[in-house]
């Protein structure tokens, strides 16, 4: 599981995160909707060890994301990220993009790697795409790449960040059944969503942030059905 406690974070006087305390148990679909600048994206990027935080802890089956011992390298391996940009390498294939992770980080004989990319890409929906390269797709394609690029170092957490947000709305359709199919597979996602309906559908819980706070969390039907932190009827309002 991950376990997130007392976390702090700040960006000069800015607090962004302000004392976070979460548990994420193995299967679990968890989303997180607030406003911008509310430290959404920053929790994920701590849990995935790319930001320090200021104080608390965030354990990863049992490792302790941000002790000076943890090796980050190896702990990254279970957690996968995927962003809302997908920087792909534009001179490598489809193919070639997703097995670089697999050759590179696990070492993995290019026949491994390359069997693990055609499985997961054939997973997503890709498999006609192998030998193309990425600008020759549509932005739903290119993201649905890069969580096939994520998938193929077999991650046991998948933490998405605003996957859809950069994509054209009849795009951001095949990105969210991606997902779907991911959860209903069992996977431990964290999405940084603002797709409600999403959220909605998917989530064993729904988690509302507002200035650095977790003002709400709680299962979709009681969160969107009967919010009681003022802030999220309001955010909540403002979306419909």
């Amino acid at each position: 599981m991950i376990e997130i406690e007392n976390v702090r974070k700040s960006f000069g006087p800015l607090e962004v995160l302000k004392g976070i305390n979460l548990t994420v148990p193995k299967g679990e679909v968890l989303t997180i909707i607030g406003g911008s600048g509310s430290g959404k994206s920053t929790l994920l990027t701590c849990i995935n060890g790319l930001e320090g935080i200021d104080s608390g802890r965030i354990v990863v089956d049992g490792t302790d994301v941000h002790a000076k011992s943890t090796d980050l390298n190896k702990l990254r391996r279970k957690l996968g990220i995927v962003f809302q940009q997908w920087n792909a390498f534009p001179h490598l294939t489809v193919l070639e993009n997703v097995m670089l992770a697999p050759r590179k980080v696990l070492g993995l004989p290019k026949a491994e790697a390359e069997a693990m990319a055609v499985k997961q890409l054939t997973h997503v929906g890709l498999g006609e795409k192998l030998k193309v390269y990425p600008n020759r797709m549509s932005g739903g394609q290119q993201q649905r790449m890069a969580i096939a690029r994520a998938l193929a170092m077999s991650p046991e957490y998948m933490l998405f960040d605003e996957v859809t947000s950069a994509l054209d709305p009849q795009l951001v359709g095949e990105v969210l059944d991606t997902l779907r199919m991911l959860a209903s597979e069992g996977m431990t996602m964290i999405c940084v969503t603002h797709e409600m309906k999403f959220a909605r559908e998917v989530s064993d819980r729904v988690a509302f942030f507002h200035k650095g706070v977790m003002a709400e969390i709680a299962p979709p039907e009681e969160l969107f059905g009967a919010p009681k932190d003022p802030e999220l009827q309001a955010f909540l309002a403002a979306t419909h």
